[in-house]
This record gives C-alpha cells, structure tokens and sequence, in this order.
C-alpha cells in the first residue's frame, strides 16, 4: 500500500540543535530591542500634558479600525497611494498572521501535545493559497510604492523646506530610512518565496501544488538544472537570510518609520474629530499657549511619531503654496526632532541640523513667522491620514506668541479694535447697523420684538461699504420669501472665530459673553449668517462654552436657507439664468463644517450650469483670510501668487465661465481684488450667491 502524505512542512529544515538555538536567541535579542525601543516611545509620551482622549475607548477603536481597514484617510484623493498601501497592508497582516500561526502551532501546541497541532492537512493547504496570493499583493503594492516613489516622484514626497535655505538641514537619514522601510519588506517578502521555491523544489511533494507562487519557482529552479542535493543548501542559506530580515526589520521598527505602524493605529484612535472646528479652552491651571515642550500633550507627542512624512498637508497647505515659511509637514517633523532629542525616544535616522537642544518652541524652534503664516484653512488636517491635528497646536503657540506681544503691528491694531468696540474695523457699534437704510421695510431689532429667524450679519457684512449692497440684497431676498427675520443691530459683536485663532482666548471669551447676553434675551427659532467664519464658531463653539442655554438654536448657513426656501417654493425664480458658473467652497464651510451641497442645490435652482473647478468640496483651496490672516501683513515670497490669485487662476482654466461664485463676505473681498491684481478683469466676474438669487427671482 501506499503510505498518504499528511499536507503539512517541517519548521526547522536540516536545523542541527545548535542552530535552532542560535535562532531563538536572535529572536529573543529582536524581540528584547523592538520592546526597549516601544518602552522608549511610551515614556516619551507619558511626559505630555494629560488630554482627554480616553472616553468611549470602544467607540474609538471600533472608528479606528473601519477607517483603518478600508483605508478610508489614505486612498480619499489619491487612489493610486491608497490601493497600494492595502496591498501592502493587507498582505502584511496576512503574513504576520501565517507567521503567528506557526508560532502556535510549533512552539505552544506541540509542547503541549502533538494531537492539538492543526496547521496539516486541509487548513495547511488553504493557508499556502492565501498566504501565497497574499505575498503576491504585498509584493505588488512595495513595487507600485516604489514607481511612485523613485519613478513619478510626486510634489509631496518632496523633502525640501520652504523655511530653510539649502545647506542650513540634511534629510538624508528621511532617504535612507525610506529606502530600508521600502526595501527592507521587499527583501523579506521575495526571500519568503525563494524559501518556499526551492524547499518544494528539494521534495516535490504533490499537494504544494497549492502553493502557487513556490510551485512556480520550483519549476524555475528545474529549468535552470538546480539539483536537489542544492536545492537544499540554497534551502537553508535562504532560512537564514530570510530569518535575519525579518528578525531585523522586528527590532528596527521602533527606532524607523516603522513604528508608524503602530503608532498610527492609536493616533486615529485618540484622534478627535472636531479638532480645529472646535478649539480647546485653556483649562485651568494650564499654561496660557505652548512655550515649550513639556506644555504639550500626550496626544500631540503621539501625533510627531504618527507622522509618515507622506507630505499630503504640505502640498494642501495653502501658506506653503503661497511661498510661506510654513510647511505642516515639516513643522510636525520639526517638532519632532526635538521631541527626541529633549525626551528620548529617538529614529536612528533623522534630520540633521546645526545647533543644540532649544527648550524655547514658539518663537525658538518654530519661528513666529511660521506660526503666523497659517491661515486655518483645515487642510492640513482635513488630508492627512494618520489623524495629526496640526491646528490645535499652531493656536497654541499663537497664543503663547500674543501673550507675550509677539504679533503683527497691524494684527495688534485690529485686536485692540474688537476689544473697543466689537468689530475689526474700530467702527462705533452703533454704526454696525446703518447699512439697512435705503430699504423699502424695516428690518426687526430682535432685542425688541420675536422673530423667526435671528440674521447674524457679521463684521465684514456690516461695516464694508463695498459689501454693503450685497448685505441689502441678502435682505431683500429674505423680504420676497416673507421671511419673518430680524437682526441684532448693535447688539452684535464680532462671532470671534478669528480672534480666537490668532491665538486671544480672552478675547474670544469676552466676545461670546457679550453675544450670549443678549442672544439670550432673544426670542427665534433659527439663526443664520452669511459669514461662514461666523458659522463655524456660533455653530461648534459657542454651544460649549453656554452649555447653560437649553433651547438648542438651529444654526444655518444662508446657503443652506435659500436652498429650502427655493424648494419649498417660497422663492420662485422667474427664469432660469442659463449662466456658466464655477462655485469656490469656502474653508470654513465646507471643510468645517461639510456644507457642500446647499450652495449646489441653490445653482441648479436657479437654472446654473455649475463647471467644478479640480479642488471642490471638503478639498476646496483657501483664500487665504482664514485664521486672521487678512489682518496681517503678507508673508509669502516675492513672486508668488497669493492663495486667492492661484483660485481664480484655477477658474480660469475652466474656459469661459460667467461668474466666480462665492459664499463668504470675505470671499467677495478677496477674490475681486485677486482678480485685479492678476490682471483677469476682462475674464471673470466675482459674485456673491446671493446676487444670483435675487436676478432670479
């Protein structure tokens, strides 16, 4: 009879004794280096500042792991990136799986009995298929990394600062450790297959015809006259190589770009999802702003060794686009650096820069200039996959920055201003609603008398003479809908949205107390701004800190408003415009708060071919205002184009269009000037939405 072979392989192939010691030793040496170099990590993160981030942990785990396991952060607007980094993913949780399982199998159930092993027979066999089609995409996704990498060469994996001159850094160790990560996993992924070729080879047993991959290279091993006697010294030479690889790459994770492997698994946990949206006050006890590194927090800490250098936020930030000496990438990789080099903890490879430990950060390590360079726009943030909330902590320093008087001349006038008098244009409160004379009826004053909705008008909406007319037009459509609305008059102070990003937290508060008190003594259903700035704080800040008021205010962007007073038929258009538009989303709209429907639905009202323009939605480009940007002095270098200049450059590429669509006072104000200083009179036209509204109907 003939005896059946059992599917199932030896562990340790023409292993002596000594051999397979020295192997357990080298294993627990790895294993002993990966786990003092994660001891070092943690510690490093224990001397951050508390954070509360350990509420509904299963909650954030199970968020963590969808996004995580559907790649949701990594493919969004780069699918090439995101199916290559699942291969790889995907295929490397397979392997470490099929290594664990051997693991098991070997060295816990063996030991305890030979009857509980499993990994024989059908599961044997059908692990080699999987594990087999899994190397094959691992494989896949490295080589497709690679191309990208070393061949395409996008913008963003770029290492250059745009707030350094050449020879002032050295980002080598980011090369070198790019090519050993990349490198490192191709080597263990192909000798993983020429072991299992050329062991198939040596035997020939028939039912690793399931291992599809080593079957094939068993048969390239025949066809180049590889002897079965050779088959097995390569055999065992290929072990070792094989073994030392990956037992290498085990004790390097923690000391490379590896430990992103990890880390970035607790980063999206921990990650909050209002971060930006809804910035933290300053608790107390704390320190007024970021000095120095031990005024951050844990999460923070975490999010500088989360960061993968992918350079996603540093192709998306438009201060870097604009010349700025601001790159989100290299700010997180900056602080980084000294991080390590202050707490421990520290990659192997690094960058290299002249100098000592700088224990001063804002104003030190990260210059004011950087700091001040960010508009807020979110899309930082918004485009990076790992979870880090770059924002918070440029706020933070801000507010350091203000504390101690380090801030732009014209900045400073303009915060004195909203302390006088509520606004930024230093003009008398009573003023700020003078802009309703000249209209046929009377507007309410909702201190005085109820109303359905509350119009939270703005500064910029009020005070500007060049935007006073659209302000008028707002109100007129309001008017032809019989809309029951009124507005607060000087009873409004400025939302404080931006002061509260430019780092004046006293301020901030001082402005919603003065908007509670008399919001409070309002009678209205809903409240509604044309101010997008506006929205975002009224809408995630405000509710935080008044958690006294229990009537819970609809909050509503005017888009959102005339998009249901058109479908509900309370405006009616009375012809359709037949207009070729491009719509710009604002930041603090769309990306803040994901109203990116509503302006849409408004247009296609309206009878609007509406033509996109390439970054739309939740990815639209800033114009540059944000973050109290546009009360400061121009930080860019010379000859580059201005965020809104490059927008209307994008519109323009569209072909003709008839007007630049905007939702945003601010918008209006810098797109129009945009469109001079670009030299495009003769062929955009800047418009509010509303305008179009009103011609319309």
């Amino acid at each position: 009879m003939t005896e059946t072979l059992i599917p199932a392989r030896e562990v340790f192939r023409n292993f002596s004794g000594l051999m397979v010691v020295v192997f357990y030793g080298l294993s627990f040496l790895a294993l002993g280096i990966f786990t003092y170099g994660i001891w070092l990590r943690i510690a490093k993160y224990r001397k951050g500042r508390p954070a509360n981030r350990m509420t509904i942990l299963w909650s954030r785990l199970l968020r963590a792991g969808k996004t995580i396991g559907a790649h949701t952060t990594l493919k969004k607007r780069d699918s090439f990136a995101g199916a290559a980094h699942a291969l790889i993913f995907w295929g490397f949780v397979a392997l470490f799986i099929g290594t664990l399982i051997i693991m098991v199998d070997h060295d816990f159930l063996r030991s305890i009995s030979p009857q509980l092993q499993f990994w024989r027979g059908d599961f044997y066999l059908w692990y080699s298929l999987l594990l087999d089609l899994m190397g094959v995409g691992f494989l896949a996704g490295l080589m497709m990394m690679g191309v990208r990498r070393w061949r395409l060469k996008p913008k963003q994996l770029d290492y250059s600062r745009p707030d350094r001159k050449s020879g002032e850094y050295d980002r080598t160790g980011y090369v070198r450790d790019d090519q050993i990560f990349l490198w490192g996993l191709f080597c263990i992924g192909v000798s993983g297959f020429l072991l299992e070729g050329l062991r198939i080879a040596a035997d020939r047993p028939p039912y690793e015809v399931w291992s599809v991959v080593g079957w094939q290279i068993a048969n390239g091993a025949d066809l180049v006259g590889i002897t079965l006697e050779s088959a097995n010294r390569l055999h065992l030479w290929t072990w070792w190589i094989h073994g030392i690889l990956a037992l290498g790459f085990v004790a390097y994770i923690p000391f490379s770009k590896a430990v992103h492997m990890l880390v970035d698994v607790a980063n999206l946990m921990f990650h909050d999802t209002m971060a930006g949206k809804r910035l933290p006050a300053i608790p107390e006890g704390a320190p007024l702003g970021y000095q120095t590194l031990a005024d951050f927090t844990w999460k923070e800490l975490l999010d500088f060794d989360a960061c993968t250098k992918c350079g996603r936020c540093h192709v998306a930030c438009p201060a870097q686009a604009s010349g700025a000496p601001l790159s989100p990438r290299d700010l997180i990789l900056e602080l980084r650096e000294q991080a390590e080099k202050e707490f421990g903890g520290r990659s192997w490879l690094h960058e290299n820069a002249h100098g000592e430990v700088n224990r001063q950060v804002t104003g030190g390590v990260i210059p004011a200039d950087t700091l001040w360079a960010c508009s807020s726009c979110l899309a930082c943030v918004e485009a990076c996959p790992v979870g880090i909330e770059h924002v918070p902590m440029i706020v933070q320093m801000r507010r350091k920055l203000v504390d101690s008087g380090i801030l732009d001349a014209n900045l400073q006038g303009v915060l004195q201003k909203l302390g006088r008098y509520g606004n930024s244009f230093g003009q008398s409160e009573r003023q700020r609603g003078r802009w309703v004379q000249g209209l046929p009826f009377k507007v309410k004053d909702l201190r005085k008398e109820p109303a359905d909705v509350l119009w939270f008008v703005g500064d910029y909406a009020s005070y500007d003479p060049s935007l006073q007319e659209l302000t008028r037009a707002t109100a007129r459509v309001f008017y032809k809908a019989g809309l029951d609305f009124g507005i607060l008059y000087d009873g409004e102070r400025n939302a404080g949205n931006d002061v509260r990003r430019v780092g004046e937290e006293g301020l901030f508060e001082d402005l919603v107390n003065r908007n509670i008190a008399v919001l409070e003594k309002c009678q209205f259903q809903r409240l509604v701004t044309t101010d997008p700035h506006s929205y975002n704080t009224l809408k995630n800040e405000y509710p935080e800190l008044i958690a006294r008021n229990d009537r819970g205010w609809r909050i509503s962007h005017y888009t959102e408003l005339l998009a249901e007073l058109l479908e509900k038929g309370r405006l009616t258009p009375v012809r359709r415009l037949g207009y070729r538009v491009t719509y710009h989303d604002p930041c603090y709209l769309a990306r803040y708060n994901a109203v990116v429907d509503a302006p849409r639905r408004v247009l296609r009202a309206l009878g609007v071919e509406v033509c996109e323009m390439p970054r739309t939605g939740e990815n639209t480009f800033c114009c540059g205002a944000g973050g109290g940007r546009l009360w400061m002095s121009d930080s860019r270098r010379p000859g580059v184009a201005t965020p809104s200049e490059q927008r209307i450059a994008e519109a323009v590429e569209l072909g003709k269009i008839d007007a630049f669509v905007v939702a945003c006072p601010k918008d209006v104000t810098m797109y129009r000037d945009a469109v001079k200083t670009a030299g495009h009179d003769d062929h955009i036209v800047v418009k509010d939405i509303v305008e179009l509204v009103e011609e319309a109907i």
